[in-house]
């Protein structure tokens, strides 16, 4: 099969174009800047930018199945502000869409968030419902599979980096004592179920919520990293009222990570309704856990390296 995947220069694209070399299908990578040296040999790298109608639409030629990988982390402020989300998200989207109806592409495969709604309480979340509205009213005949993953972690992701820089060790100050409960889930975990989606017609037209084998609260993250590390800390709540001053007067500070957006997150859990990873004949046993992945039990994490 002909698979493009657009953001294949990025964390979990790096990984998902391995995967799908090694089963044997002809992948491109597109990104904003390409670089091929993380990824197979046999994988193609063309550049692209979602935002950019007519720097995509050539790569969507002869093309099978399109992923998109595309986003914003929605643990930093984005630079350009919240509107970025809507820039990236639904625009990028609308266009990768529009590109793949445009070529005849049969499916794509949408990389999306828990929590997705166009009317939800963060700018992200709000884009990111706006991007699947995109892909499931497509006017023809588009097949679509969208994932909803909770946090990705994994070498070279932004995960562990973003709690230590929120939670520092020995003493971490936390809105309201690190109560929002996440579902980390390791990229390697997950991109073989990115990959399932394209060999079976039964994963058209399906939404699946993925996350790990455990639901952790922030200040237990904090914790697993840090003793990791070989290191403690004492979380010191916050109150939330104090963390929204904090955050709205850091969205107005240049270069400051974090702004009201990122405090709005911390209000709701990130975990799924129901671990869809069934579908993909998966059960939480065979996943790994945040603890294993930090104390190297299971570090087979390098499958970046070319072919």
């Amino acid at each position: 099969m002909d698979v493009l995947v657009i953001g294949g220069s990025g964390f979990i694209g790096t990984r998902l174009c391995a995967e799908l070399s090694n089963r044997d299908h002809n992948v491109t990578a597109v990104s904003r800047s390409p670089d091929n040296s993380e990824l197979p040999a046999d994988v193609d790298t063309k550049m692209g930018d979602v935002t950019a109608y007519d720097s995509l639409s050539g790569s969507f030629a002869d093309i099978d199945a399109v992923y998109n990988l595309v986003a914003l982390s929605p643990l930093f402020k984005p630079s350009g502000g919240d509107k970025m989300h809507d820039v990236i998200h639904r625009r990028g989207t609308e266009n990768v869409v529009r590109a793949a109806e445009a070529n005849g592409v049969s499916h794509l495969i949408q990389i999306s968030a828990l929590g997705a709604d166009p009317d939800g309480s963060t700018a992200y979340i709000q884009a990111k419902g706006r991007a699947e509205t995109a892909v499931t009213e497509s006017d023809t005949d588009l097949e679509f599979t969208i994932f909803r993953p909770s946090v990705v972690f994994g070498d070279g992701g932004e995960f562990v980096s973003f709690t230590k820089l929120l939670a520092p060790p020995y003493v971490s100050a936390l809105p309201g004592g690190g109560k929002t409960r996440f579902q980390p889930i390791w990229v390697n975990d997950l991109v073989p179920m990115l990959a399932d989606a394209i060999d079976a017609d039964t994963h058209h037209g399906e939404i699946y919520e993925i996350g790990g084998p455990e639901r952790l609260t922030l200040a237990e993250i904090a914790k697993t990293i840090h003793t990791a590390d070989g290191r403690s800390t004492t979380i010191v709540p916050i109150p939330m009222s104090l963390a929204k001053i904090g955050l709205t007067v850091g969205d107005v500070i240049p270069g400051f990570p974090m702004g009201v957006d990122q405090y709005r997150s911390l209000q709701f859990d990130n975990v799924t309704d129901e671990n869809d990873i069934d579908a993909f004949e998966k059960s939480l046993d065979d996943l790994t856990t945040l603890e294993a992945y930090l104390s190297g039990e299971d570090k087979q994490d390098d499958t970046r390296v070319p072919a």
